[in-house]
């Protein structure tokens, strides 16, 4: 039985890590429009002198890649959560599986 539970456990943990890897992408996109956008508008952070297009090329590309993953990464937490720890708390399990998700990102930022 504790065998059985250990690996009920590891498989969230192993699924969003191996998730994190696609969630580079719209990680980046996601900043890369908030850094050209709205946060260039505050002074927090300089646009790419060669970004002249505009907002909506991005966005057009955007908001499919991060949607999809979105998707994707939602229904599969749910059936997981639902299948394998019916009786774990909702809240720290959807926080830890952000930060599995993106911890991939995050390393890339730190080491990169």
């Amino acid at each position: 039985m504790k065998g059985a539970r250990l690996w009920k456990s590891c498989v969230p943990v192993a699924a969003n890590l191996l998730l994190g890897i696609p969630a580079i992408v719209p990680a980046f996109l996601i900043w890369y429009v908030l850094s050209n956008g709205p946060l260039a508008e505050l002074g927090w952070t300089q646009r790419e002198p060669t970004e002249n297009d505009g907002m909506w090329p991005w966005l057009v590309f955007v908001v499919p890649v991060v949607g999809c993953f979105g998707g994707l990464w939602t229904l599969l937490n749910l059936w997981m959560r639902r299948r394998l720890m019916p009786a774990a708390p909702p809240g720290p399990y959807w926080s830890v599986a952000l930060t599995l998700t993106l911890t991939p990102y995050l390393l890339g930022v730190a080491f990169g």
